[in-house]
């Protein structure tokens, strides 16, 4: 796992951070059994490529969020467990981040919070003044502000994660997703999801819904 060199180094910095300088078990295990569930065969998005990109999105918004270190945990746990035929992955997560994070140091106050923000990600919609909660869906759904050409390449991707799904039964599944999101007042919490992701998410989300109703059968 040499190419994930940088992340585990992330990871044992930042679980030594967490501690607060409480003794613990020596970090690099735990790193290597999330990443080896990031990297597990039947994800084409939700790969260490996403749990990367979240972790350089929640650095960014940082500022923002009343306890950093319990976001960056949770973005380590949230797609942790992931099937995607199954409906309960992020409780699943959750119940992970809940045995790991206290055998591996972590307070347990802190560890509820991170299960708490996992779960979130069920919803991305935080309640107002939920800072924690903002920064990790803000982070988690910044892909929807990628360029047109990033954007594609994320639904693709999302689409191959779900080729067991007949197209008609996934766009229409697809499509009351992307409505859902559309419906949120607003996408962002974050002052800076806000102002500078809020307008590229909404167009390319509105692109992809009319795709899919493009190709629905007449």
């Amino acid at each position: 796992m040499a190419d994930d060199a940088p992340l585990l180094a992330r990871w044992t910095a930042l679980l030594t951070r967490a501690r607060a300088g409480a003794p613990g078990p020596d970090p690099g295990p735990y790193g290597r059994d999330l990443l080896g569930r990031w990297a597990e065969p039947q994800r084409r998005y939700h790969t260490t490529a996403h749990l990367e990109a979240v972790l350089d999105r929640v650095d960014e918004l940082a500022g923002h969020a009343e306890d950093p270190e319990a976001v960056r945990l949770a973005a380590w746990f949230h797609d942790a467990v992931y099937r995607p035929d199954r409906s309960e992955n992020e409780e699943r997560s959750a119940a992970l981040a809940l045995r790991a994070l206290p055998e591996a140091g972590v307070a347990r106050e802190r560890c509820a919070e991170v299960a708490r923000l996992v779960r979130l990600t069920v919803s991305h919609d935080p309640a107002p003044g939920d800072t924690n909660g903002e920064t990790l869906c803000d982070a988690d759904l910044a892909v929807l502000a990628g360029t047109p050409e990033a954007y594609a390449a994320y639904a693709a991707a999302v689409r191959a994660e779900y080729a067991f799904v007949p197209e008609d039964a996934f766009a229409a599944g697809r499509s009351e997703v992307l409505r859902a999101l559309l419906g949120l007042p607003r996408l962002y919490r974050t002052p800076h999801g806000a102002a500078h992701w809020e307008a590229a998410a909404r167009r390319n989300l509105t692109t992809e819904l009319e795709l899919l109703a493009a190709r629905a059968p007449r």
